[in-house]
């Protein structure tokens, strides 16, 4: 599928995304406004039922108008022109709610306008009222208070619902099911987006290696072609250096195409953990610098040099001599691939840390962008060489480095600027 194509189903996809949250959202907070209005409501109601009944028992028959004020969300104050009894109030109170289906702790004080102090307060749980009001259904009409004879004094009470909160939470059973049920869609269409694009790079990287490892390939068959044209002209005979020149020519490019053939082979294996380390104390200094020396020729032809500054003392570590040859090597390779000076400069310094000795190969070269350095590591996968056009390989080095330093117990990062250049730390561990 086509980048572009791939782009515009990710956009549409997050619009209707984004459309179906705020949808729900909108919808979400409606229904909340609604149950909420509708527990006023039924608050107003159950409070005017209990300030018409006190005055009733106090023989006052006078309408009240708007005894109810509330004061937030969860706080009312209801203004009754009698004496108000704390046992005959919590009666009220209790029934009402149960009867208006206000199903939550309540808690309710009882002030004195004349004297401006607390008569009472009390916290009542809802699954005691629950209780009382089955027992009162079950064994009939009960005389649950004795009501004693009231005064003609102006009172108010106020009646606080602490678990309110939690009980609206609770009448959005609907809406909250069904914001978790989109909240798994979205996790999904995230995770699904996330594996697209991922696929689509990987798919990037593998065609990318399938276009090296095809130029890679096609330099030396086409080397052997020719030289082998030659070799079947019949005048070769008479020309046993050109016979000779030629068939080495041949014997050279199978032996390239053989390594070619064995790395991708190796990296097979190092993929499905088929490696064997086979370790031995060794000097790493010493396994520097016969890699340096081995690549004297390479480092010469680019006008490059290389500045060792072995601190590490002691130096040795139990490791796998070719696989940690082969490490320094390798980085050491794309210090010199990666760089576009007149004159490449390499740095490998050693240092002793806690439990083991860290390696840093650092270069003058062109550098690797913040956004790529996640992936360098990544098999297959080749950092953008810009104005430099003749870097090869197959993108295999740097996870050969890493798998091979984590097969030691150890590990690899890095450290780059563009233009500036980069640091590879390798950490090995020492013999215990």
């Amino acid at each position: 599928m086509k980048s572009k194509t791939i782009r515009i189903l990710v956009i549409f996809g997050t619009i209707a995304v984004v459309g179906l949250i705020v949808t729900q959202i909108y919808w979400v907070k409606n229904a909340f406004d609604l149950k909420e209005k509708q527990f006023n409501h039924n608050v107003q109601m159950a409070l005017m039922k209990v300030v018409n009944q006190v005055m009733f028992f106090g023989g006052d028959t006078t309408q009240v108008i708007e005894p109810i004020r509330q004061l937030n969300d969860d706080f009312y104050v209801v203004t009754v022109p009698e004496r108000v009894y704390p046992n005959l109030l919590e009666y009220l109170l209790k029934k009402q709610f149960e009867l208006h289906h206000l199903d939550m702790d309540f808690e309710y004080g009882i002030y004195d306008c004349n004297t401006n102090n607390v008569l009472y307060g009390n916290y009542v749980n809802f699954d005691e009222i629950k209780a009382a009001f089955l027992q009162s259904n079950k064994n009939g009409p009960q005389s649950h208070t004795v009501i004693p004879r009231l005064n003609k004094d102006e009172s108010y009470f106020i009646v606080h619902f602490p678990t309110k909160k939690n009980y609206m939470i609770g009448q959005m059973g609907f809406w909250a099911a069904s914001s978790i049920l989109l909240l798994f869609v979205v996790i999904f269409f995230c995770y699904a987006v996330f594996v697209i694009l991922k696929q689509k790079r990987l798919s990037e990287i593998q065609t990318d290696f399938i276009n090296n490892m095809t130029h890679e390939f096609k330099t030396p068959l086409s080397t052997i072609s020719i030289s082998s044209d030659v070799l079947l002209q019949p005048s070769i005979i008479n020309t046993p250096e050109r016979l000779t020149s030629y068939a080495t020519i041949i014997q050279d490019e199978a032996n390239r195409l053989k390594n070619q053939v064995e790395r991708v082979l190796q990296m097979a294996k190092l993929e499905k953990q088929q490696i064997k380390l086979n370790k031995e104390v060794f000097d790493i200094h010493y396994l520097i610098r016969q890699s340096v020396d081995n690549m004297k020729l390479t480092i010469y032809n680019k006008n490059g040099s290389v500045q060792l500054k072995l601190n590490a003392k002691p130096s040795e570590i139990e490791m796998d001599k070719l696989h940690i040859t082969n490490i320094i090597y390798n980085l050491m390779d794309n210090a010199l691939k990666y760089n576009d000076k007149d004159a490449p400069e390499i740095i490998i310094e050693t240092r002793n840390v806690k439990k083991g000795i860290e390696i840093d190969v650092s270069d003058n070269g062109i550098g690797i962008a913040s956004d790529l350095q996640q992936y360098v590591f990544d098999k297959f996968y080749r950092v953008p060489t810009g104005n430099v056009h003749d870097v090869k390989g197959f993108g295999l080095g740097l996870n050969y480095v890493k798998i091979i330093a984590e097969a030691h117990k150890g590990s690899i990062r890095l450290k780059s600027e563009i233009n500036k250049g980069t640091t590879f730390t390798i950490f090995l561990p020492t013999k215990n």
